[in-house]
């Protein structure tokens, strides 16, 4: 059902069985896949695509300008996939030129009340972010991460997939998958061990990845001794990948 009191724009794209709330404003150029849910007051913005299934609800900010000073009102874009929840308060900002000209948002994640998602950042598939959590802009978000309530991501940081942001953690590098991060210094403290079995890791490569986490982090090495060391381990347990790549993809320097 749409409400007679939503305000949706001309060229406004709805799909079918979309529901809109009281007081939402549906902006030009803006398409909302089949089967989602609008809440009250609202506000989407385009350019703007939200795939199906999507739940979002009152008061959250959608697709409007980003929070960039060098902005000039360029159509830089925002995409939401599909089955994917924003809750109370969110605010997820389109792209900028500088960025590439877009937001992007994968599927089946789950956006706690207030959380941020700034200018240019890619969100994968399954992450959580929790209440009041932000990701400034250009941030990249790998999948079924968790980023804790109050936790902040400086711009142009990398989190990798499976990582774990504790509560009121502020990240100023990039976190490498399956890690966990924590505490007023900001270091890591161990391997994701929990949420890599809710998603199905065995045993066996949990305790990989303790070893993997021990050469990163524990034996003193540089970088390069480190990706020699995990290139060794990589050909009995793949999942070791993800970790090399982490290093030597990472232009920040990592959270140790």
């Amino acid at each position: 059902m749409i409400s007679e009191h939503a305000v949706i724009h001309p060229s406004a794209k709805i799909g079918n069985n979309v529901t809109i709330g009281h007081g939402s404003i549906i902006g030009d150029n803006v398409e909302i896949g089949d089967d989602s849910e609008i809440g009250p007051h609202v506000v989407i913005q385009g350019p703007t695509k939200i795939g199906r299934s999507n739940r979002i609800f009152q008061f959250a900010s959608i697709g409007d300008e980003p929070q960039d000073m060098t902005y000039k009102g360029e159509p830089t874009e925002l995409e939401i996939g599909d089955n994917n929840v924003i809750r109370e308060y969110c605010m997820i900002s389109r792209g900028t030129i500088k960025g590439g000209s877009l937001t992007s948002i994968g599927h089946h994640n789950f956006l706690m009340a207030y959380a941020h998602i700034g200018h240019d950042c890619r969100v994968g598939n399954h992450s959580i972010m929790v209440n009041y959590s932000a990701l400034s802009g250009h941030v990249t978000l790998g999948d079924y991460a968790i980023i804790g309530a109050y936790a902040a991501i400086h711009q142009f940081c990398h989190v990798g997939a499976y990582a774990f942001i504790a509560r009121a953690t502020y990240v100023t590098k990039d976190v490498l998958p399956y890690i966990m991060i924590a505490g007023h210094d900001t270091s890591a403290c161990g391997i994701n061990s929990v949420g890599l079995r809710r998603r199905g890791f065995s045993s066996a490569t949990i305790d990989e990845l303790r070893r993997a986490y021990k050469i990163i982090f524990r034996k003193g090495l540089t970088v390069g001794q480190a990706i020699a060391e995990l290139t060794k381990m990589q050909e009995t347990c793949v999942e070791i990948q993800p970790l090399i790549e982490g290093l030597v993809n990472s232009s920040r320097g990592i959270v140790r």
